[in-house]
């Protein structure tokens, strides 16, 4: 008889897996493979390149279009320096909450979906329930578009994709995309007296970060017609990180800072990586009048889409009828949904807990949270089965 979990007990296990996103997941991936195996459900594992990570998606019911993804990740951020009262890798009760690392972001969802395959089984569905849980959600996303991609060509097209990052399980129907850029600017060493033979790496990279903070000030002051949903309405662009130089009368050879920009529908990635980069390549011809050897260098960490707003879509119709939810919700944080909806999925999120309790120590989850997702998949399962 294949072992029978409740959401709680499914959490706990899925807590007990240290899946910290700088390590590997293989662990959790195996355990879910095997467990759904027992049900007689093939699981379809999809490794990265070094083989220390994957994602792993499956499916209930007949093969025809039409179904519901439900979309969760299985890393989570590092509990390194952070003060735990509790193992953060043991799920623990306590004044009705469950305190765990990823028990609100995002193993909830995840242990409730994992339980819903099995519901579905029993109930017969007549279009697929499937689940896709990635890796690298929290360290760039980078195992969602191979995940999507293998779940679009090896699977009938489903409906409506469901991610569910922690929103008290409302129906969110957009989120702001992200571009993550580290900016090396390499200069020319010389005594400061002499700055004006030399290029400084940290007073150029220093021009940038102004220049940035320039744009952000005119983003910010350019009304954007769509944006009202968002808090701030607006795109935003922030350098949290600045690094260079070997002295105080040494102009700096080296620099580097990191760059956030926050794209609020309809704004994009592509329009800030281009100006970004437009203004970086005018700074570098300047520099190289100077000394040829002089470069500005973009590396991009990560370029999440943005989820827009599917006025009427499949994902949102499915969801308000589940929820009951009419009210109209956007979020500032970027999640998987813009990978699937680029990928031509209607997609929504909504999952249970409060993104509030993300990444921070003591992590925990509502124990009525986790109630009212198990109250939402049995009602999804019920609409697949009708």
């Amino acid at each position: 008889m294949p072992r029978a979990y409740t959401p709680r007990e499914m959490l706990e296990k899925l807590v007990g897996f240290d899946t910290t996103c700088t390590g590997s997941n293989l662990a959790l991936i195996d355990f879910v493979r095997d467990w759904l195996a027992e049900w007689g459900i093939e699981a379809t594992v999809i490794p990265n390149e070094t083989g220390d990570k994957a994602a792993l998606y499956a499916s209930v019911g007949p093969a025809v279009e039409g179904g519901v993804i439900l979309s969760g990740h299985t890393d989570v951020v590092p509990v390194t320096d952070q003060k735990w009262t509790t193992d953060p890798f043991t799920l623990t009760e306590r004044d009705g909450r469950l305190f765990g690392r990823g028990s609100c972001d995002m193993k909830g969802f995840d242990a409730l979906a994992l339980c819903a395959l099995p519901m579905a089984l029993k109930a017969g569905v007549k279009r697929p329930l499937q689940i896709a849980l990635s890796y690298d959600e929290e360290d760039g996303m980078h195992g969602a578009p191979p995940l999507i991609a293998a779940m679009a060509a090896g699977l009938p097209r489903a409906s409506a994709v469901i991610v569910g990052e922690p929103t008290g399980m409302a129906c969110v129907t957009g989120h702001k995309g992200i571009l993550e850029l580290i900016v090396r600017v390499r200069g020319h060493e010389m005594h400061s007296s002499l700055r004006h033979k030399s290029v400084s790496a940290v007073m150029t990279a220093a021009r940038l970060v102004a220049w940035i903070d320039d744009l952000q000030a005119k983003t910010q002051a350019a009304p954007l017609a769509g944006a009202e949903l968002f808090d701030p309405p607006f795109t935003t662009l922030h350098v949290g990180e600045f690094r260079g130089g070997t002295a105080h009368n040494i102009t700096a050879a080296n620099a580097w800072f990191s760059v956030d920009v926050r794209p609020c529908p309809p704004d994009d990635t592509a329009t800030y990586l281009a100006a970004i980069r437009a203004e970086a390549a005018r700074m570098e011809a300047e520099l190289r009048k100077i000394r040829p050897e002089a470069a500005i260098e973009i590396e991009v960490k990560a370029d999440i889409p943005g989820c827009a707003v599917e006025e009427g879509g499949a994902a949102e119709t499915l969801v308000r009828a589940l929820t009951g939810d009419n009210a109209s919700h956007a979020v500032s944080y970027a999640t998987e949904a813009g990978l699937f909806q680029g990928a031509g999925y209607s997609t929504v999120v909504c999952g249970p807990g409060d993104i509030a309790q993300a990444h921070q120590p003591d992590e925990f989850i509502e124990i009525g949270q986790l109630d009212a997702g198990e109250a939402f998949m049995r009602r999804l399962v019920e609409r697949l089965a009708a």
